[in-house]
């Protein structure tokens, strides 16, 4: 299913690395797929097109709470925990896991963005945004995504675009 860009709850920039709240007038600088942008299973990459947020994952927990299968594992991630596990994907604080719209390009057999667990998700504070190395999910600093995670409700429409978006036309005048 298409719909208009100013539907969107949540537009991604892939281009750019932003992320942007039209109905808020915020702007992130997250981090996206190291291995570019695609649908297909197993790549790495992140998807493109209309999705929605499926689940969230993380109401109240602490900020860098560490999560594994989207579940709390009882530790919070700081220096030490780094160092113990250094190959160890990071996803903190909290989860927004996304589920692709169009059938056959991001939902479905061998493409299916919710069957290949994108996230939005946060991530350590000392990971660069800004530029792609994500394992395809969409980073964000731990605050960051405490605040969407805040902001957005589940079933909210979110549009990830390769092209490079215009977020003027799209802004709101912040509220005094």
């Amino acid at each position: 299913m298409i719909y208009p860009l100013h539907a969107a709850d949540i537009l991604v920039d892939l281009s750019e690395q932003t992320l942007y709240l039209p109905k808020h007038n915020k702007l992130y600088v997250v981090s996206t797929g190291e291995k570019g942008i695609g649908e297909a299973e197993n790549s790495g990459k992140t998807p493109r097109g209309w999705h929605q947020v499926a689940l969230k994952f993380g109401a109240d927990a602490p900020e860098n709470t560490v999560f594994i299968a989207r579940q709390p594992t009882g530790e919070i991630y700081d220096d030490e925990l780094a160092e113990q596990f250094p190959e160890r994907d990071w996803i903190l604080s909290r989860i927004l896991w996304l589920s692709g719209l169009e059938d056959g390009f991001n939902q479905g057999a061998g493409c299916d963005t919710f069957k290949r667990y994108i996230y939005l998700h946060g991530t350590p504070d000392t990971e660069p945004m800004g530029i792609p190395k994500s394992h395809g999910c969409i980073r964000m600093r731990n605050r960051d995504i405490i605040e969407l995670f805040e902001l957005i409700p589940e079933q909210a429409l979110v549009y990830l675009s390769e092209e490079r978006l215009d977020f003027s036309p799209l802004a709101i005048e912040p509220q005094p």
